[in-house]
Formats: C-alpha cells, structure tokens, sequence
C-alpha cells in the first residue's frame, strides 16, 4: 500500500517485529500492553493489520527498542537527513537538558546556521 508521495509504514512488519520481542521475552500480549502503556485493544487492531495511532507507535517503539522509521517503505531512495534536523532530534534526546533548554539552544543553532549560511551563499563561497 503505497500513498501519493511514494512511502508507507509497513505495520504488518512491525507488529511481526514486535511478536519477536514478545516473544523472545516470554510474555503475553496483555503484558505488552501494560508494559508499553498501550491498550490491548491497539495490539488486536494491529494483529488484524490495522496501523497504531502515533502515540501507540512511539510507546511500542520505545518498549521494543524498534526504531518506527525502519518500518517506513518508500520507492524512493531515501534522502540524506538535513543537518538541523539531527541536531534538533539529539537536543531532545539529551536527558541532562530540560524541554525548554532544548528548545532554546535549537533555536540559536538554527537562527545561528541560517545567519552562517546566508553569508556563505552572499559571499559566493
């Protein structure tokens, strides 16, 4: 199932995925739902192919240690990250910062890149 812009989440490969976490730990799926803070009800939809909703997604995700974006099927090749963006997402990775610091210190790097970059484009380098 492939949408307009070429890309899908493969939910049949996650919810194998996580059968294989389940498992390779020895519980149920009643102890995934309570584990991963979902509802049974979420495991069943997708047992029936159905998607997760995005919050259920990143609760599984991080119960399982899967990475959500191996899942996503495209017939494009996948570009290569923009620099911002992998700055942005390990600011907010970083435990030792609040929310806001995080925020703060993503704000001045990319008003900060934006300035450099224009200058950089201006000068003609």
């Amino acid at each position: 199932m492939t949408d307009k812009r070429g890309g899908y989440f493969d939910a049949l490969g996650f919810y194998t995925a996580l059968d294989s976490t389940r498992q390779s730990r020895r519980i149920t799926w009643k102890q995934v739902a309570e584990e991963a803070g979902v509802s049974a009800s979420t495991l069943s939809r997708m047992a029936q192919g159905k998607r997760p909703d995005i919050d259920g997604l990143a609760a599984l995700s991080s119960w399982s240690g899967l990475a959500a974006d191996r899942f996503v099927r495209s017939d494009r090749p996948r570009p290569a990250p923009e620099p911002l963006g992998l700055i942005s997402a390990q600011l907010r990775e970083d435990r030792r910062l609040s929310p806001e610091a995080a925020t703060a210190l993503d704000s001045l790097i990319r008003s900060t890149y934006e300035r450099l970059r224009r200058t950089d484009t201006e000068s003609g380098s």
